[in-house]
């Protein structure tokens, strides 16, 4: 079944990013002069994505207000755009697993996306969609390998087998101890996941934090569904964190000629020794 609808989970609070977050959704902070949350719009709208579906929290109203004028403007230049947007509030967040479950009636019988923008992943081609091609059924994550002093802040595979860039995992776990993890393969937030997860969510017990965990879901179903690890191509920043933020704006603009040149110009400036 084709794959037409992404989840953005967008309902957190942002406290990394405290005082701005107070007022500005971390979604919203920008890279250059387009918020985060239209990056990954834009890697979803490539991908072939028709339906998107924000899971959003009182005081988040920008990130509608932000899409209903593009697809404003974009009307007025091309007609109107062949993709719907949705909005679904998630009252407190609980978790990953659990913003995904907010967004179950709209979602319906069919396999979706999930597209976590702050995992800014930069590439010609679509992470998401290059996923969605590779979908065969299984739940899938979009995984990379990370230091082994890092693994405690991901979930990490436990690999069965490689072929290609397809990882099959035998098990996962989520945050494990440096001492425990099964692997340096972590996964990172692009998801095509199968709807039996809804029912599995529903059910599921916290996990670490307190939180419902899509990883503990995705472990459940491991031995009815399956669960592959896509290696994706491309550079990945975490812009969760002030120190990822960072490293995307300088990385895009870097690729901008004007801006390259006002880096240069900085750094010989303000940097020499």
């Amino acid at each position: 079944m084709r794959v037409r609808k992404a989840v953005f989970p967008v309902g957190g609070f942002g406290t990394r990013f405290h005082p701005i977050t107070r007022a500005i959704p971390k979604e919203m902070l920008g890279i250059i002069d387009k918020p985060l949350i239209h990056y990954a719009f834009e890697e979803a709208l490539a991908g072939g994505i028709e339906q998107f579906i924000f899971v959003t929290r009182q005081g988040k109203n920008s990130i509608e207000d932000y899409f209903d004028g593009m697809l404003a403007e974009f009307e007025t230049k091309n007609g109107a755009p062949e993709c719907s947007f949705c909005y679904v509030r998630q009252r407190e967040p609980r978790g990953l697993g659990h913003a995904v479950l907010c967004a179950r009636h709209l979602v319906n019988d069919e396999p979706f996306a999930v597209v976590c923008a702050d995992d800014f992943i930069f590439h010609s081609k679509s992470c998401i969609g290059e996923m969605i091609k590779n979908y065969n059924g299984a739940n899938m994550a979009a995984v990379m390998t990370v230091p082994h002093e890092d693994v405690y802040k991901y979930g990490i595979l436990d690999i069965e087998k490689e072929q290609g860039s397809i990882v099959v995992a035998k098990s996962v776990d989520e945050k494990p101890s440096v001492e425990e993890a099964k692997s340096d393969l972590a996964i990172v937030g692009r998801y095509i996941l199968s709807p039996e997860i809804f029912g599995v969510l529903e059910k599921l017990k916290p996990g670490v934090k307190g939180e419902i965990q899509l990883t503990d879901a995705l472990l459940e179903m491991i031995p009815r569904v399956g669960l592959h690890g896509f290696k994706f191509e491309g550079i990945r920043f975490d812009c969760g964190f002030k120190s990822g933020l960072l490293a995307a704006i300088l990385h895009m603009a870097n690729k901008d000629k004007k801006l390259s040149a006002v880096l240069k110009k900085f750094y010989k400036e303000n940097m020499s020794d």
